[in-house]
């Protein structure tokens, strides 16, 4: 009989349940049993979320019975007909994703690259999410945070004639100049969602003062869109 769920194993997450479509996509409706290769490497990188850790030390947990089972599930929402018992995660990412399998995949292999940064930087509790999820939060985070980018940006404004929040426009001009770079972060003009992996550059970079860049980052999760320097300005900048 095939072990789908186990004691303590989470809910299936928005992520793994866009990875799960991706691979339904590409099946094209033909639903592949657990000793699939590709069920089995599904399997293996939902297992490998470090945000699962702790439950990824169970058998159970996301294994191949549990991927086919998924990938059943996501059948039943696409048709209509078969299983019951599907979860509203599944069923709002098929809203979203199901027409589309092109965008699915795209989100799908940003989701496998952001994997791999996801222990290198934590989420703040209090950080909301964007739509693409919580590994592509923290790549986004991760790159924004990067040392080197803020520096390049920074010199690069110097040269332009000064710093100022992109934003809000506050030049910290009140503040010792020693400390005044301090309240200036970098931020991505254009989402992970569509660069990708590919090198981040100066020139695709904001410079926002604290308050404003972390105003953006909730009004982008909570409005699950992204918004340009001059859509924000529209509702944030008072």
């Amino acid at each position: 009989m095939a072990v789908t769920k186990g004691h303590g194993n989470p809910n299936w997450t928005r992520e793994e349940v866009i990875l799960a479509l991706d691979l339904y996509h590409a099946c094209g409706g033909q639903i592949p049993g657990p000793t699939d290769d590709r069920v089995r490497e599904l399997s293996a990188v939902l297992r490998a979320f470090p945000y699962h850790s702790h439950a990824a030390r169970q058998d159970s947990f996301r294994n191949p019975d549990g991927v086919a089972f998924k990938l059943q599930n996501l059948r039943s929402v696409a048709t209509g007909v078969g299983l019951k018992n599907t979860s509203k995660v599944d069923r709002e990412v098929w809203d979203e994703f199901g027409d589309d399998p092109a965008r699915t995949h795209e989100f799908g292999n940003l989701i496998r690259q952001s994997i791999a940064v996801l222990d290198e930087i934590p989420l703040p509790e209090d950080e909301e999410e964007f739509s693409e999820g919580k590994a592509a939060t923290k790549a986004h985070i991760r790159r924004e945070r990067s040392r080197k980018l803020r520096k390049e940006t920074i010199a690069l404004r110097l040269k332009q004639g000064g710093l100022s929040c992109d934003l809000c426009s506050t030049d910290g001009n009140k503040i010792d100049p020693a400390m005044r770079e301090s309240i200036f972060e970098c931020h991505h003009v254009i989402p992970l969602s569509v660069i990708g992996e590919t090198k981040t550059k100066v020139q695709d970079m904001a410079l926002l003062c604290a308050s404003c860049h972390r105003l953006l980052h909730r009004a982008i999760a909570m409005r699950k869109q992204w918004l340009s320097i001059e859509e924000a300005k529209g509702f944030l900048v008072i």
